[in-house]
């Protein structure tokens, strides 16, 4: 049986190595408040979110299936969470009540085996249940399948046939078995027999007589000779013991999946209540094919900073379509840094078929996401930021791809502006020839200058909202770089006369009271 709800093809591989930038993701787009929304202190749940957003999809119709699949868990959640706890306590319950099952020994295996088919027959028999009663909510071709499947393959015949064959495999009567006899008089070719079925009714079992048969009564305390008819007794049985054992393993290994799959979509469910709660929607993104230079987005906030904050996150509105490179500059503490998460975090999100925290979202699917985010000085004196910075961009060098989107922020600034303007020129430049599509964030007037020089069309520049007494909206508007520090803004900072001194990441927020 197979369950295909996060692929049409195949199953998802919850054990597959995470992309090797996924630490640096996690760390610069706050991913943490994210996985702590869909999973809480479940551990479990933590690691299969962690593996479905960052293992992403690249093609258009695998996004466009799951989220398919994410549209019926969030119309039949009650469903979806019972199906999740009915996996859970199968698996749950094989674990606990049959602890001991390392024995090798055949009887031992054959009788675990047998206690866990006939747990596991009623769980499928509940699930069967379900995919009856419910399978009219659903519309997408995954869950389709999956209950399909559930009413054909677990028919009443199918549970009829097992619940017979865990009868017989009780040998309540006995063990029936035959043996070819080799030199020295030893035994060999132990073949289990299934035992002839006696057509009379009861009473005639009850009065008449048995068949034939020569019949050897063993002493009660002829311990050597019991522990031969144990070992015979074994060796007719290993067979079927073992084929009992890999058929507790297939539906062990079903209700495993069936849990892991559904996880992930338990964590989105998770997720969009946690949003909700805060006053926030979600929206389905529209992924465009690769090589499209398409962006399009409106109210797009960072998820990750509305969760940890007790106020309203500010959603942006951007047209980028046909742009490869967006330069955002402007005041400090304007929320760019919290508008490019919000960026990549939408990006995960539409590739691994999620909704996104936005009101409207559509964008080229990428190769792959990556970030490149200002550091703190290395304490240990070991290198300079400068060098600090351009080791990791060495390192996401290595695995950029055409058609992939990187994001920068503050990225060579640790050196004065002409040279981290250049180094920004050259890397930019080569990442722009090579089809990968770019979001900067920079203070460096001598490089966005440049870029709305040299790449004018294909260039997007947006700037933090300021107002003339330096206020802040934490919006991005489409205007072009000033040529400015704002040096007004920073003598408020120091001199304590700016009233919000959160850091960049925090500002794009305005509070409410908590009534």
């Amino acid at each position: 049986m197979k369950v295909f709800l996060m692929h049409a093809e195949r199953d998802f591989d919850a054990g597959a190595e995470l992309p090797a930038n996924a630490a640096a993701l996690v760390q610069d787009l706050g991913l943490g408040a994210v996985f702590a929304a869909m999973a809480g202190e479940d551990k479990f749940l933590r690691a299969v979110a962690e593996k479905g957003v960052l293992l992403n999809l690249t093609g258009v119709e695998e996004i466009l299936y799951r989220q398919a699949v994410l549209r019926d868990c969030q119309a039949n959640e009650a469903v979806i969470r019972e199906i999740y706890a009915l996996a859970a306590e199968a698996i749950e319950t094989e674990r606990k009540q049959f602890w001991g099952g390392l024995s090798r020994n055949p009887g031992y295996v054959l009788h675990r085996s047998v206690e866990v088919l006939e747990m596991f027959t009623g769980m499928l028999r509940r699930l069967r249940r379900i995919a009856e009663e419910r399978r009219g909510g659903f519309d997408s071709a995954g869950f389709r399948r999956f209950f399909a499947m559930l009413v054909e393959e677990l028919s009443d015949e199918y549970f009829r046939a097992i619940e017979r064959h865990l009868r017989m495999l009780r040998f309540r009567g006995g063990v029936l078995m035959s043996a070819a006899l080799r030199t020295g008089m030893k035994g060999r070719a132990y073949v289990l027999r299934k035992p002839k079925e006696d057509g009379r009714g009861w009473l005639g079992r009850l009065l008449g007589r048995g068949p034939t048969a020569y019949t050897y009564r063993l002493h009660p305390r002829d311990e050597a000779g019991g522990r031969m008819l144990s070992e015979l007794r074994d060796r007719g049985i290993n067979l079927v013991a073992n084929a009992v054992a890999r058929s507790t393993d297939h539906i062990l290994s079903f209700f495993t999946l069936l849990r892991t799959e559904l996880a992930f979509y338990v964590g989105c469910l998770n997720l969009g209540a946690a949003l909700a709660g805060k006053g926030q929607s979600v929206a389905f993104p529209r992924p465009a094919p690769q090589g499209e230079r398409r962006f399009l987005c409106k109210g797009l906030y960072d998820p990750g900073l509305q969760l940890s904050m007790t106020g309203w996150v500010i959603g942006n509105d951007v047209n980028a379509e046909g742009k490869t490179i967006v330069v955002i500059t402007g005041a400090n503490q304007g929320g760019k840094s919290t508008f490019l998460r919000s960026v990549g975090l939408a990006y995960l999100m539409m590739q691994s078929g999620m909704f996104v925290a936005a009101d409207e979202f559509a964008a080229a699917v990428g190769s792959g996401l990556f970030t490149h985010f200002k550091r703190e000085e290395d304490a240990t004196m070991k290198s300079g930021k400068l060098e600090e910075e351009l080791a990791r961009m060495d390192g996401v060098a290595e695995h950029v791809r055409s058609e992939a989107v990187i994001l920068f922020n503050e990225s060579f600034a640790a050196t004065n502006e002409r040279e981290g303007s250049e180094i920004a020129r050259q890397v930019v430049y080569a990442l722009l020839d090579a089809r990968v599509r770019v979001f900067f964030v920079t203070h460096m007037y001598d490089f966005a200058s440049s870029v709305r020089e040299a790449r004018a069309g294909e260039a997007l520049f947006l700037r933090a909202e300021r107002a003339a007494e330096g206020g802040r909206s934490f919006r991005m508007i489409e205007a072009e770089p000033l040529d400015t520090s704002f040096g007004e803004d920073l003598y408020r900072k120091i001199f304590g006369e700016e009233e919000d001194e959160q850091e960049d990441e925090a500002p794009a927020v305005r509070r409410v009271s908590a009534a």
